[in-house]
């Protein structure tokens, strides 16, 4: 006879392709299908083809699929983006007796990187056969029971589902048996045994049935079990429960020895028949003994051994009551134990795919590792959700199901944060809730994105001439933020022209240190100042670089010596000769000696002494220390030696000193032989009054004129400063000013070349000589040097004309940068190439705290200035500017106010006051003579 399952298979069918169907909706990216226990190479699906992927990219691109558990049951062809069938599937073994079953892939690929998500789902076929736990199932039956007695008969259980799975019974023909299938609350088959005729124990003791079950699948499988019955004879009444089936509910963290339940069995018999013993069936499974016991006298289930929902949540005991007569009968009834989840297992967090190190230029979303989680709780307590710890640039994504991606969610900075150590923690649903964490950490890859940087945008350096080449000057040096390579600063030199020549033949700088070195002696008086530009440049891909100024200031030496100036009147191997009328007073000037230096500053500083000729009597001459003046010590006789020749030591005051020697021939000659001497000396007699008349009334002339250009200029320069708004000197730390001074002045180079000269209102030059006035000085701040002042301004002396020396007032300043100290020094002098100009000496003892200049007439002029005389024009040494002072007749009507100009000592200037005529050079002798009878 054959028995089917119960059940509406129609709704059934319905309602699993629905669920089919909402799980397509909710899955993955592709979904195939397969049978189990398909061959190897078996055709799955064109996975490249469908996820939208070239068959040529897959092998650049790094195609790979990883999957959870196996990783060898499919497999892709890379050739043709085929997916197929590496091993052996068997449905059974991945997923049991669940209704779904699927292995689910993850296909990965490279540049750039994407994650797809494939479900291959197994589809099961008919490949197990029923089976019963036992080869054979021993009853004992009274022959006393009433036909439709019912024994309930271990049913058969199939591995596979659906179909396959639904089981026909069919018992062996016999008359006095049938078999009956019932299903319960989990939808399986019950099966009882049911008494279609009594029993006779004498006639028959034992009974051989055979039970066979069929399942649905094509092709149809069987599975028997032997059915062995004995007869009993005595008691006809069996103990009785109340119900056939029990359900319980437990909590599956229910400690041993908790109560499951108390079963209570009822006998209608009398006596010892009526007492009634429980225990476990021959159908309970050993595994069941060994988490449940059972009291045989009380009917009482309790928990013996550890529960665990995650292994198995349900079971199903079978018991039976037996009375205790000779003969005893048995009650059957079965307890379904139902285990409740809690929350007692933390997720579980698996980490792969790491794409690490991270570059800092990494864009936004870069995808930087993949985590899966996991938790074997079931709903709430399984549902798992995932966080980032925070204040990090990444973040989690969800991609599919439980699985994330760790992307990037900010830009990366390596300079700022080398490395990140990431939290990922992972919580469940349950209540309280369970989590667990994982470390990532996250090395963040260096890419040149800085550049060398220096210290300072420019330096200074300062360089004794006559270095000897290959000297080591200066070293620069730049930092990267950058690391390795990118940090690897290499420097050279910017090229450009120095004059006719290139920068290298100057200076080299070292490409790994930084050290500049000079390549040939620099010369002062050649070049001044060499500005050029180094590069630093790191070994990036690409390389970044930067530059940095560098100003060398090349400080002199005495290296040159006095050279003399070509003599005005000829004489024989280079030396002078001048002739000198024998009576002659005290102070007579005789000649100059003129000798210039072409060093600076204390190294120009000419001297001049009067070398005593070796063997000779003493002689009645000298030299002036600073003006080169030779004149007579006393009057002149006619004992005196016709001839005398003169040795002038000129001297330098540097360290060692140089010197040059010049020759002075002088003839003293009779009154008679020097008519220019008479006619000097006539003129003189005959108006030297009217002369100094005619200078005082100059004099006063162009000091109103001056005193009215500067009150003009004052008033101008406040209105200026009221209506305009403060203007600032832009001064750097680290860059001074350089200011050098002469004897009547001082000039300024700016490094940063933004110092605005005079007021600040012209534009920047580099080789503007700036003169310094006489102004009284107001409170300075010690932040920052005293700026020099153009503006021209005559001493008091000067104005007052009852002197005959112009005192400047200033004195020279040499300025190391903001804050250095200021030294104060004496500067050059030196003659005028020109014979009838004026000269300008430093006193003796000149240094300290004064550079008072005095002007004194030349060789052509013996009588000193009278009060309120002035120069014609003077030099200023160490520079090509020239100071004129104007003297002109009463009636000539020019602008007195410009009787001061400036000039650059060229040949030019020469040869405009030749072109003046032989008039203008009498009117000058004649003054001379004048001056010169005046003074004896």
């Amino acid at each position: 006879m054959v028995y089917s399952r119960r059940g509406s298979p129609g709704s059934r069918l319905l309602l699993l392709w629905l669920l089919l169907v909402y799980w397509k909706a909710g899955s993955g990216q592709l979904h195939y299908s397969i049978s189990e226990e398909a061959k190897h190479g078996t055709f799955v699906g064109r996975i490249a083809q469908d996820l939208g992927l070239e068959l040529a990219e897959l092998v650049p691109r790094l195609f790979r699929v990883a999957s959870k558990g196996r990783r060898d049951l499919l497999e892709v062809n890379l050739q043709n983006g085929i997916l197929f069938v590496n091993s052996r599937i068997d449905r059974e073994e991945l997923c049991r007796r669940s209704a779904e079953c699927s292995i689910h892939l993850e296909v990965i690929v490279d540049r750039p990187l994407q994650v797809f998500h494939v479900e291959v789902a197994v589809k099961d076929i008919n490949d197990n056969p029923p089976r019963f736990s036992r080869q054979e199932q021993r009853l004992l039956i009274l022959e006393s029971r009433m036909p439709d007695s019912r024994f309930p008969v271990e049913g058969a259980s199939d591995l596979d589902i659906g179909a396959n799975a639904q089981l026909r019974y069919k018992l062996n023909p016999n008359e006095y048996f049938d078999l009956d299938v019932k299903t319960n609350e989990e939808e399986t088959n019950f099966l009882e045994l049911v008494l279609r005729k009594s029993l006779d124990r004498e006639e028959t003791q034992e009974h051989r049935l055979l039970v066979i079950a069929t399942d649905g699948g094509q092709p149809e499988l069987t599975g028997t079990v032997q059915l062995l019955i004995n007869v009993l004879d005595a008691n006809d009444n069996a103990p009785e429960f109340d119900k056939s089936i029990y359900n319980v509910r437990l909590l599956e963290n229910a400690p041993s020895g908790t109560l499951v339940i108390k079963l209570n069995a009822s006998d209608a018999d009398e006596g010892i028949n009526k007492d009634i013993v429980y225990f476990f069936s021959n159908l309970v499974l050993d595994d069941v003994k060994s988490k449940f016991i059972i009291n045989s006298n009380t009917g009482e289930i309790k928990v013996k051994g550890e529960l665990d929902y995650e292994d198995c949540n349900s079971y199903e005991i079978n018991i039976d009551a037996m009375d205790k007569s000779a003969f005893p009968l048995t009650g059957h009834c079965k307890v379904v134990v139902k285990l409740l989840d809690v929350n007692d297992n933390t997720p579980e967090m698996a980490i792969t795919s790491l794409f690490l190190p991270v570059k800092e230029d990494a864009p936004v979303s870069t995808v930087i590792a993949l985590i899966t989680v996991s938790d074997r709780d079931s709903g709430a307590n399984g549902q798992v959700t995932c966080s980032l710890m925070p204040h990090v640039p990444f973040k989690l994504v969800s991609t599919f199901k439980n699985y994330y991606s760790l992307v990037l969610d900010s830009v990366l900075d390596r300079e700022s944060v080398s490395a990140y150590e990431l939290v990922v923690t992972a919580r469940d649903g349950g209540s309280p809730s369970l989590w667990a964490t994982a470390s990532v950490s996250v090395e963040v890859a260096d890419v040149n994105d800085n550049a060398p940087a220096f210290a300072q945008s420019e330096y200074t350096v300062f360089v004794k001439e006559n270095n000897p080449p290959g000297c080591h000057i200066f070293t620069v040096s730049a930092w990267d933020a950058d690391a390795q390579e990118n940090a690897l600063v290499s420097y050279s030199l910017v090229e450009r022209r120095v004059g006719e020549r290139a920068l290298s033949s100057y200076v080299s700088v070292h490409a790994q240190s930084g050290k500049v070195y000079a390549l040939q002696p620099l010369d002062h008086e050649e070049l001044e100042l060499l500005q050029f530009q180094v590069s630093a440049r790191d070994a990036g891909v690409p390389p970044l670089g930067s530059n940095v100024t560098l100003q060398v200031f090349v400080l002199d030496e005495n290296d040159n010596a006095p050279a003399l100036l070509a003599p005005r009147v000829g004489g024989t191997g280079g030396a002078v000769s001048e002739l000198l009328p024998r009576w002659v007073g005290a102070g007579q000037v005789v000649a100059k000696v003129r000798a210039v230096d072409a060093d600076s500053g204390y190294n120009a500083w000419l001297s001049y002494e009067l070398q005593p000729a070796p063997g000779s009597a003493r002689i009645p001459f000298r030299v002036g220390l600073y003006t080169g003046e030779i004149s007579t010590t006393r009057s002149l006789d006619e004992t005196e030696a016709p001839r005398h020749r003169l040795l002038v030591l000129v001297k330098d005051h540097g360290e060692p000193a140089l010197t040059a020697t010049a020759t002075v021939l002088v003839s003293l000659v009779e009154n008679g032989q020097a008519p220019k001497a008479s006619s000097r000396a006539s003129a003189s007699a005959v108006g030297p009054e009217a002369a100094l008349v005619d200078v005082n009334v100059y004099l006063i002339i162009a000091i109103c004129a001056v005193s009215s250009l500067l009150v003009l200029t004052l008033l101008l320069y406040t209105a200026l400063r009221c209506s305009a708004p403060p203007t600032e000197v832009v001064r750097t730390r680290g860059n001074p000013t350089l200011v050098c001074s002469s004897a009547v002045g001082s000039w300024s180079y700016s490094q940063q070349r933004r110092e605005r000269v005079c007021s600040g209102e012209a534009p920047p030059k580099t080789d503007l000589m700036a003169f310094s006035p006489s102004l009284p000085q107001g409170p300075t701040s010690a932040d920052y040097p005293r700026q020099p002042n153009p503006d021209w301004r005559y001493s008091a002396s000067l104005r007052a004309g009852m002197h005959s020396s112009v005192h400047l007032e200033e004195a020279g300043i040499l300025r190391a940068g903001p804050g250095g100290p200021d030294q104060q020094w004496p500067t050059v002098s030196s003659a005028t190439p020109e014979p009838e100009a004026g000269e300008v000496s430093p006193p003796v003892g000149a240094g300290v705290n004064s550079n008072s200049w005095t002007f004194k007439y030349g060789p052509g002029n013996p009588k000193q200035s009278g009060p309120g005389e002035l120069p014609d024009k003077f030099i200023i040494p160490g520079s090509p500017a020239i100071i004129s002072i104007r003297q002109e007749p009463t009636n000539n009507q020019i602008d007195k106010s410009d009787f001061i100009t400036f000039g650059k000592k060229e040949e030019t200037k020469k040869k405009k006051k030749k072109k003046k005529g032989n008039k203008t050079q009498e009117k000058k002798e004649k003054g001379n003579s004048t001056t010169d009878n005046s003074d004896q």
